[in-house]
């Protein structure tokens, strides 16, 4: 793949680095060669990202050439976005202090070139800029207030603005950037498409082990994909891919959220999209839906502090408490009694001014009916842990139980549970779904629907085996030949 350097003017371009081509912004947006030129690596160095500069077209038309432009244009309308901005400065914060503690001054401003600095002190948080924002030459400049440090601008650094002194550290770590082992977003010459993985290894319960991971990564490969686990440091790379997966636990308030958006703007097939993580993450919606389509779910009441008074009455105790955001049985209490009721409102009321109350339903088991595109893909049964009413217990050492999950075969699962979980699911879109259900009697109740469920090995995977991820990649790449079909519309 060709690497090309667009700058406003090549006579002011000092930096000689070898295999790469070095060309005006004007020969890049004009000259035939460079339009039916195929696969490149354009790094956009021009003095300006202004809306319909020379800079913004650069990028722009590299999108429509179906180049890789650095940055692209997402990542323009980043770096001028101040809401954006804050946005970083809040995620960054913790670096944002650890590196500038020793500054005296008020402001400071960081020069960053592909993510590095002349100070090797500050080439951690360069790189996470770098990565955020993703243009070559970056400076950004930061206040203390309060004796806090906040990033209050960032902007490109043009070819003909880098100091003399830098010039020789700028030629070293552009040299090492293209010489280096894989270039972010390289993919081998074979495949046709890029995927990336997100997750953290941090995670506690992720929605798949390692295990799933290299299966899905397999089943990818075998669909010649170039597939990369990536984390929420990659933010800035979204453009070089053709689809994200999101393997990690999703919640609107947080990057994987901003991911799903980010991916989604750009382009690619996301699996799950920002809106089914915005459905699904959140109670209260799935409460108001599905009483308002007609789907069995356990009694349910949406409190706030002026009706929580209602729920004894209409709900009965023992009731579930539900944060509206809460996952994997976090967030989510029981009440025995009216005092046990009275101390958990409080408590819970003090991170969210909604609630959800429900009915509590005893069963030895939850169904989970996996939904792919509109189709059932696996059938489990989810075992309460032992002696306890959910899934999961989290003892007070810290430690988690949870109880044992049997897979069984889509058709041998009773018919009203798959049809109740296919109604659900579709309210919600086409994507990846796990139901949750409990079965009383003749009778299914939807306790909920997620987004991103859990794919462990050797638990939803015991029935399909293999199959089971090779069904999912082959639904990335059926939405991603669909998405750059020429005849779609």
């Amino acid at each position: 793949m060709k690497n090309i350097v667009v700058v406003n003017n090549p006579a002011n371009w000092s930096l000689e680095l070898p295999g790469v081509e070095v060309v005006s912004a004007r020969s890049y947006l004009s000259d035939g060669l460079y339009s039916k030129m195929r696969r490149a690596r354009v790094f956009n160095l021009c003095r300006s990202y202004k809306y319909q500069s020379n800079g913004y077209y650069v990028s722009l038309l590299a999108e429509a050439r179906g180049h890789r432009p650095l940055p692209g244009i997402m990542a323009i309308e980043d770096i001028k976005s101040q809401t954006m901005v804050r946005f970083v400065s809040e995620e960054l914060d913790k670096e944002i202090q650890k590196a500038l503690k020793h500054i005296v001054s008020d402001d400071f401003t960081l020069s960053i070139y592909f993510g590095k600095n002349l100070a090797g002190r500050y080439d951690k948080l360069s790189r996470q800029l770098f990565m955020q924002f993703q243009a070559p030459l970056l400076r950004a400049q930061f206040v203390r207030l309060n004796d806090h440090w906040n990033l209050h601008a960032i902007s490109p650094i043009s070819a003909n603005e880098i100091p003399q002194d830098h010039k020789p550290f700028v030629i070293e770590v552009a040299r090492k950037y293209f010489e280096g082992r894989r270039l972010p977003g390289v993919k081998k010459d074979d495949t046709r498409f890029d995927l990336a993985i997100l997750r953290s290894e941090k995670e506690s319960f992720p929605p798949s082990d390692e295990k799933a991971i290299q299966k899905f990564i397999r089943a990818a490969e075998n669909l010649d994909f170039y597939v990369e686990v990536i984390g929420k440091e990659d933010y800035g790379r979204l453009a070089e891919f053709d689809a994200l997966f999101i393997r990690e636990t999703t919640s609107v308030s947080h990057h994987t959220y901003r991911f799903a958006r980010r991916a989604a703007a750009e382009g690619l097939v996301v699996m799950d999209d920002p809106e089914s993580i915005l459905k699904c993450t959140n109670k209260v919606y799935l409460a108001e839906l599905l009483n308002r389509n007609g789907i069995a779910a356990p009694k349910t009441l949406i409190v706030s502090e002026d009706n929580s008074g209602r729920i004894e009455p209409e709900i009965g105790l023992p009731c579930i408490l539900k944060q509206p955001d809460s996952s994997f049985s976090q967030g989510v209490v029981k009440a025995e009694n009216r005092q046990q009721l009275k101390e958990m409102l409080v408590k819970l009321f003090n991170t969210s001014d909604l609630l959800i109350a429900q009915e509590f339903l005893p069963t030895d088991y939850d169904w989970r009916v996996g939904i792919l595109n509109g189709e059932p893909l696996f059938v489990c049964k989810y075992y309460m842990a032992r002696k306890h009413w959910q899934i999961y217990e989290r003892s007070k050492d810290g430690k988690t139980y949870s109880g044992k999950a049997e897979s069984l075969p889509v058709n041998e699962a009773p018919e009203a549970v798959l049809k109740t979980a296919l109604h659900a699911a579709n309210l919600i879109g086409n994507g990846l779904y796990g139901v949750d259900l409990k079965q009383v009697g003749g009778k299914v109740y939807v306790i909920e629907i997620n987004d991103n469920p859990s794919i462990d090995s050797g638990f939803e995977d015991v029935i399909l085996k293999d199959a089971l991820y090779n069904k999912i990649m082959k639904e990335f790449l059926r939405r991603i030949e669909v998405k750059k079909s020429p005849n779609r519309n």
